[in-house]
């Protein structure tokens, strides 16, 4: 091969690896994009030099403060930090499992602003989870909506009601939950009750009481702008999202911050609801998150889909065991028909796996009708006439 075809063959090849690349990149952007439900645009003015941008960002109607900067010129997302000022008063926080009695471990998890920590609450056999969340502050809390962020792939829990003072006056009756904000009348109180139930294991990243513009005073989002280049901000995903970004600037230093203006909030228009499995059943309402199972049935009414639950308690789900109805921890499945055995007869297994035996019986069967009528015919040829009575 000659050097120009060398050259040409590299050329090739390079220009395949680099799309390669811009296609997974794309891919990812995607991706992300689609986790956030707001969007607005950034107005940076001409800049000669790379500048740390700082702009005010809403406090109200967010349920996650998390934001992402995408450089619409190089289409990457850009390290960020977030400013707040002010935040959720002083309080004790317990949570205690209802149905064994029991608290439940790092309750302090769900009040940290740090959606990466959380507090987990099992379920134990057939029963339906139940908890209650008890918030006691030193001043009063004024609050007319309740913020329950969870971790990804997790379903929202079935019914909330809500009590506060030391009167446990109901503030919200029993209700089910239909998204992961709850609103009620207006409450001034320095102790809530907050009890729920839930169908599938739940793991709560964080709860906040109020309207996040009255608890936050101020926040600012930073990051480093390029002269010439084109921003936005993404912003309240319905889910945690990890995005890997550059190396960040340091953003704490308040010399030479650029404060600037942005645009309307608006909906973000390639936003997608959490669907972890796939079957059109978003994951906050879908009794079994991680299993398609479009139809939702719930044969037993416990909260969890039939397709996740475990009716025989042989340690295996309905939808991957091969004998539902009967224990069967080994799985064990002789004729390999996707039947387990305890389910599967004996005799229905050797004509499974011996397919033509059924078939030579039938043969069999059909020889011994054809010898009978045979035999019957011969008998009728070979019977002497009877004289005729007189």
């Amino acid at each position: 091969m000659d050097m120009k075809k060398k050259i040409a063959l590299f050329i090739i090849l390079g220009l395949s690896v680099v799309l390669t690349a811009l296609a997974a990149t794309e891919s990812e952007i995607k991706d992300a994009v689609s986790s956030y439900r707001k969007y607005m645009e950034i107005s940076v003015p001409k800049l000669a030099v790379p500048t740390v941008i700082e702009l005010a960002v809403p406090n109200n109607g967010l349920e996650r403060y998390d934001f992402l900067v995408f450089d619409k010129t190089i289409k990457s997302f850009e390290p960020s930090l977030l400013l707040i000022d002010g935040g959720m008063p002083l309080f004790n926080i317990s949570i205690t499992d209802v149905n064994i009695n029991s608290l439940i471990p790092n309750p302090q998890n769900i009040v940290d602003n740090n959606e990466n920590s959380y507090a987990e609450l099992p379920i134990f056999d057939d029963k339906i989870g139940s908890a209650s969340i008890k918030i006691e502050s030193e001043t009063s809390i004024e609050a007319s909506s309740l913020f329950f962020l969870l971790d990804n792939n997790v379903a929202l829990p079935k019914t909330i009601s809500i009590k506060t003072g030391s009167d446990l006056k109901t503030v919200l009756a029993t209700t089910d939950f239909l998204s992961q904000t709850v609103h009620f009348p207006k409450t001034i109180a320095s102790k809530w009750i907050i009890d729920i139930t839930y169908g599938q294991p739940l793991r709560i990243t964080e709860l906040r009481l109020g309207a996040m513009s009255d608890q936050i005073k101020t926040s600012k989002l930073r990051f480093l702008a390029q002269p010439d280049h084109d921003y936005g901000v993404y912003l309240d995903p319905d889910r945690r999202v990890n995005i890997v970004t550059g190396e960040r600037a340091n953003l704490n230093d308040n010399t030479d911050v650029l404060k600037v203006g942005t645009g309307p909030l608006g909906e973000n228009l390639a936003y997608v609801i959490a669907d972890t499995d796939g079957d059109n059943v978003p994951d906050i309402i879908d009794n079994c998150v991680a299993i398609s199972n479009t139809d939702q049935i719930d044969i037993n009414n416990n909260g969890r889909g039939d397709v996740c639950d475990d009716f025989d308690k042989d340690g295996v789900i309905n939808s991957l065991d091969n004998c539902p109805d009967l224990p069967n921890y080994n799985q064990k499945d002789t004729d390999g028909d996707k039947i387990g055995d305890i389910c599967d007869n004996e005799e229905g297994r050797i004509t499974e796996k011996y397919k033509w035996l059924p078939w030579v019986g039938m043969g069999f069967a059909a020889l011994v009708v054809i010898g009978l009528f045979v035999i019957t015919a011969r008998s009728m040829k070979k019977k002497p006439d009877l004289p005729p009575q007189n």
